[in-house]
């Protein structure tokens, strides 16, 4: 690990980070004001997969031109955060749905999530913090 304070990480690095954990944000426009929505996820073939219900999450995930996504991570003495702009598209297909239905992704609650959206990244970005005193300002 390198000793700066903040790391940029190559694409492979954060996909193995995004991987590693299964809560994430998905940022979203409605109505135009932002909306966040978070969201179990899986990684599937370096794209994002979640499920949802009905309703604003589905509608605006797959109505806007882009969205953005956010996970991260931390202990005492680091944390990392990737964000991945892309397209959310709703699966349609049979073939979409058991392909999706391979990266084994329940819902968290006890609610019904019948569709499955994937996000496909246009650009993937992480950093890694590396955390500490402020340094002096002299």
């Amino acid at each position: 690990m390198s000793d700066e304070p903040v790391t940029v990480l190559f694409e492979d690095e954060n996909w193995r980070l995004m991987g590693s954990v299964t809560l994430g944000r998905l940022i979203t426009s409605f109505a135009g004001e932002a909306e966040v929505f978070p969201v179990n996820y899986a990684v599937q073939d370096r794209t994002v997969l979640f499920r949802t219900a009905e309703g604003t999450k589905l509608f605006s995930a797959v109505a806007n031109h882009t969205v953005v996504f956010e996970a991260d991570d931390h202990n005492v003495a680091e944390g990392w955060s990737v964000i991945i702009r892309g397209r959310a598209r709703l699966l349609k297909t049979d073939n979409e749905i058991q392909h999706a239905e391979r990266a084994q992704l329940l819902p968290w609650t006890a609610t019904l999530k019948p569709h499955y959206v994937r996000i496909t990244p246009t650009e993937v970005t992480g950093r890694r913090f590396r955390f500490g005193p402020e340094p002096d300002r002299t």
